[in-house]
């Protein structure tokens, strides 16, 4: 099957940790490899920003990477790339129509605008994952979300045109059904986790004589950073390693409030940033931790309680989002209400304290990621919602395997 799978700010070769790469890099990369190993012909079209990378290239991995001429060859936030939208469809038309692909998988809402408008007229059927809904931004975020007013209503249009939906969590469906989508056009298709890369076994970070609790994301306010760092009060003896943002963190303004925050709670010297952290380097951070803490406001679906109980670990995280989804509470972690670090401090004392309890746990964790999220697993799942998309169409769904 000829897949063109399209991820307009998010290529799957960036680097992470920075303010637009991060969970849907990963998802498109893994997914894409996955669906390769099965046997599909898999394109990535994403934008170009930067002059002197390639407009095409071959991975090691069997999927192509095709870097799309929409708006100035540098880097542009990505609420600010709706402009070049037009540009990026436009792209898309005359390559499907010269190489027409069986399915194309759309992420983000921006990619999902390119990708109707290019399909309708090509006539190639569209698969939409959104990764995060503008009207979940807009009721956490009020004044500071800074989507295009147009976000919420283009989402509509693309779910109404788009022949099939693949949500990432339960949650989303429900969001998906209150924006009026119809339930039958969803399934659910979660992220998955690299079970090679993420395990027990491995290297292991050197750490000092406390205990560690290590978080990773974006270093934006919602992460929940500034709330673990609060809890950490009434947790003596323990480190906070937080994973994200530049390599240069120090200059990071978020970074520099989350330390004034430390500061002032009087845990400055337990409260470690690490910056942007190698894919590579990952599994050994994760390795270190007593107990992985994944604590934002909201968050669609989130990839590092995976990787954490890949890892062999527990996790504390909030009850939003795909994180619901994916930590059962009192079973492979423990889950909290967000914004409420008395409750961290409820959840993340009793596991520290009972180390027979965080190795059931992480038992508990690594089974669940074998048996329900390894991109294997998810490959297949979003197979069938592209044979649904197809149905009708002259197309070989399955890979040559």
């Amino acid at each position: 099957m000829r897949i063109a799978m399209v991820s307009e700010h998010a290529d799957p070769l960036a680097a992470l940790g920075g303010v637009d790469a991060g969970g849907q890099n990963v998802h498109v990369a893994a997914l894409s490899t996955a669906l390769a190993a099965l046997g599909h012909d898999v394109e990535v079209y994403t934008r170009r920003d930067d002059p002197d990378l390639p407009e095409r290239v071959s991975t090691d991995q069997g999927y192509e990477v095709v870097r799309v001429p929409a708006g100035p060859a540098g880097p542009v936030p990505k609420d600010e790339l709706l402009p070049h939208m037009g540009d990026f469809a436009r792209y898309l038309e005359r390559q499907w129509a010269a190489r027409r692909p069986d399915v194309a998988h759309a992420h983000f809402w921006m990619s999902g605008f390119a990708s109707v408008l290019a399909g309708r007229r090509a006539g190639v059927p569209v698969v939409q994952t959104y990764h995060a809904l503008g009207t979940v931004k807009r009721r956490h975020q009020g004044a500071g979300d800074t989507s295009p007013a147009q976000r919420i209503g283009i989402e509509r249009m693309v779910g109404r045109e788009a022949n099939a939906i693949a949500a990432t969590c339960d949650d989303e469906v429900a969001e998906l059904m209150r924006m009026g989508l119809p339930r039958a056009k969803i399934s659910v298709v979660p992220c998955g986790v690299d079970l090679h890369r993420f395990q027990p076994e491995g290297p292991v970070d050197v750490r000092g004589p406390f205990q560690r609790i290590v978080s990773v994301g974006r270093l934006v306010p919602r992460k929940g950073f500034e709330d673990l760092i609060s809890a950490l009060r009434s947790l003596p003896m323990v480190e906070l390693v937080i994973a994200g943002g530049p390599v240069d963190v120090e200059s990071d303004p978020e970074a520099r409030r989350l330390l004034a925050h430390a500061a002032r709670a009087g845990v400055r010297e337990r409260v470690r940033l690490v910056g942007q952290v190698s894919r590579a380097a990952m599994p050994a951070l994760l390795r270190s931790a007593d107990v992985v803490a994944c604590v934002p406001w909201y968050e669609p679906f989130g990839i590092v309680p995976l990787e954490a109980m890949a890892c062999g670990k527990p996790v504390v995280a909030t009850t939003v989002g795909g994180l619901v989804d994916t930590v059962v509470h009192n079973v492979t972690g423990v889950l909290v209400p967000p914004r409420d670090p008395l409750a961290l401090v409820r959840a993340l004392g009793p596991l520290l304290v009972d180390r027979a309890r965080r190795e059931a746990c992480g038992l508990a964790g690594l089974d669940r990621v074998a048996a329900r999220y390894t991109w294997e697993r998810i490959a297949e799942d979003t197979e069938r919602v592209y044979e649904r998309a197809t149905a009708g169409s002259a197309v070989v769904v399955g890979g040559t395997r």
